[in-house]
């Protein structure tokens, strides 16, 4: 599949957790199997939101959602659609706050075993400020389609 391809397919098949997060796919880099999702964060999304000069601080599990939802579409572009990824653990650093506006996650492969994959990603803002960085492991499902 091409890049193209696995956008569109991606973009056709929108998992509905994603629209609660805010965003969704922004692109995918076949050579380097990295996937870019676009968030928009709202005083929804966030916590100490009462009188909080940028409209609150997201809460940290949307922000390790945002990142996690970037690796776990790495792993299923690079399947080409054919594998669940469901997380073993995921360790997040969460190096600056974010606040209600547009974030960048970027997800890629470390390694890709037979049943377990290592991922890393990151969270970054419109500007290029890194937010958070991750690191996961993430089982390797075989996707059960329906018999025709």
């Amino acid at each position: 599949m091409t890049e193209q391809e696995i956008l569109q397919t991606f973009r056709k098949n929108v998992n509905p957790c994603l629209r609660t997060l805010g965003g969704g796919i922004a692109g995918y880099n076949v050579e380097t199997e990295t996937t870019t999702m676009e968030w928009t964060a709202t005083q929804d999304h966030c916590h100490s939101v009462v009188g909080h000069p940028r409209g609150g601080i997201v809460q940290g599990g949307i922000v390790t959602g945002w990142i996690d939802a970037a690796m776990a579409h790495a792993c299923i572009a690079k399947s080409r659609f054919t594998v669940m990824v469901p997380s073993l653990e995921i360790k997040v650093s969460f190096l600056l706050a974010a606040h209600p506006g547009k974030y960048r996650s970027t997800g890629w492969i470390t390694r890709w075993g037979r049943s377990i994959a290592f991922l890393e990603g990151e969270l970054r803002d419109m500007d290029g400020e890194l937010i958070a960085r991750a690191s996961s492991t993430a089982a390797l499902r075989p996707l059960k389609r329906p018999e025709a």
